[in-house]
């Protein structure tokens, strides 16, 4: 079967969550959310493989997607890339590879890379990830998005109450942590998230 993405990626971050993170991923998911990008990189490999199969038995029953950060040899679907990490060469290929990417030319290299998807951030200022410059903004946005041919998340202080203004900018769909990992609830979380999307779920990268 061919993997698929929705209009909401949700990446973790243990350490901005008040519970485990496999609780965090459960509750997700349970509010809709099909579609996660390990990250927990400071984690011994053996850990983060344990828990790459732990979100994998959660994400099948949904037909979920589990991308894997920075590793594509973890268990998983396919591979985010940060901006600076080589682009995978070993065989065979992840079937999903996406980028990190916060300027144009990023977003151009991961087109000519063939990237399925890129994350584009800071759109609005955020917590999660100070360092990365000031937001971009949905003018921004609009105008890197418009340019490339690779479908691409609008990543960075993500809301529900600024997502419809993502999409309108031309963003494929949403990208969001703290928003998640933070959550007193997540399903509840989620749920708003994917309200504000118009509950628009269907896959709409690698689909036959």
């Amino acid at each position: 079967m061919t993997a698929t993405l929705p209009r909401l990626l949700v990446l973790t971050d243990r350490r901005q969550a008040d519970r485990p993170l496999v609780q965090v991923v459960r509750a997700a998911i349970d509010g809709g959310a099909r579609a996660f990008v390990l990250r927990e990189k400071e984690l011994p490999r053996n850990e983060r493989e344990r828990l790459a199969e732990e979100l994998r038995t959660l994400l099948r029953p949904v037909n979920g997607v589990l991308l894997t950060a920075s590793d594509a040899t973890l268990p998983g679907d396919g591979v985010h890339l940060a901006s600076r990490d080589p682009f995978p060469t070993s065989l065979p290929r992840p079937e999903l590879v996406g980028r990190s990417c916060h300027d144009a030319q990023e977003l151009a290299d991961a087109v000519a890379e063939g990237c399925a998807y890129a994350t584009l951030s800071p759109i609005f200022a955020t917590d999660s990830k100070p360092g990365y410059g000031p937001a971009l903004g949905t003018d921004a946005l609009a105008a890197l998005v418009t340019k490339v041919a690779v479908p691409t998340y609008a990543l960075g202080g993500i809301s529900a109450d600024n997502a419809p203004a993502c999409l309108a900018a031309g963003a494929f769909g949403i990208a969001v942590m703290g928003a998640v990992m933070r959550a007193a609830h997540p399903d509840r979380a989620v749920a708003a998230l994917l309200a504000a999307l118009g509950h628009v779920r269907s896959a709409g990268i690698g689909a036959t």
